[in-house]
């Protein structure tokens, strides 16, 4: 059993590089060529909704993207969310028969690597029966995956210090009554995706007991070419 997950360091991607990078690392994760591989990125900003999600029809569409954000239609679970710079975009894409062969296990898991990472900040969150990690009544990070045979893809969106007024255009994650909030705003002072990012490794080295290797240059390389 290959415990072993290479981290990708994408740098910002728009999100249909992402969705391209996906495709291309999970067929490499189900041809067994690759164990596991943990994708970092940020994105401009785009708003996406999951298979749930109903009510933002094509009107909706064009008053988003008037805003200026890209709009994405996906096959994750959960509803609208938003995406942009300053948010740390992960897309674990992981064969779960190396971990445990449960999507319910999985979330769990995304989640304590989420709350771990921000008591190592000093701060108190949580989950709730609703998806995703909560400071309170405000989500900091907003999760929806997708599952394959155990492959997953799509993945979590922890707030560090994006422009959280981009999510007053929507119902975030279709949640009424609740609000985002942000690792800076909660730490009253600036946290780059950058330095967030290491904490994170850390956290979820530890909750899924793995071992985080440094994809190869090279085949990173060769791996992001394939998606341009």
């Amino acid at each position: 059993m290959s415990r072993v997950v290479h981290i990708l360091r994408a740098g910002k991607l728009s999100y249909q590089k992402s969705l391209n990078l996906q495709k291309t690392i999970s067929s490499l994760v189900f041809n067994g060529e690759k164990p596991n591989v943990l994708i970092l990125t940020e994105h401009d900003p785009v708003y996406t909704v999951g298979i749930r999600t109903k009510s933002y029809g094509p009107e909706e569409e064009q008053r988003l993207k008037a805003l200026g954000a890209d709009f994405f239609r996906t096959n994750r679970g959960g509803l609208i969310t938003f995406h942009g710079p300053g948010q740390l975009v992960v897309y674990p894409v992981l064969n779960l028969k190396n971990f445990q062969p449960s999507v319910r296990w999985y979330v769990c898991h995304i989640e304590k690597t989420v709350i771990e990472l921000c008591r190592r900040y000093g701060l108190q969150a949580g989950a709730t029966e609703d998806t995703g990690v909560w400071i309170g009544d405000n989500k900091i990070c907003a999760i929806g995956i997708h599952a394959s045979r155990y492959v997953t893809t799509h993945g979590l969106a922890l707030n560090c210090n994006n422009d959280l007024s981009w999510f007053k255009h929507i119902v975030p994650c279709g949640i009424e009554g609740k609000g985002v909030t942000s690792l800076s705003v909660e730490l009253s002072r600036e946290m780059k995706v950058r330095a967030v990012m290491e904490k994170f490794l850390e956290s979820f080295r530890d909750v899924l007991e793995c071992d985080l290797v440094e994809l190869d240059s090279d085949r990173q390389r060769e791996i992001m070419e394939q998606i341009e």
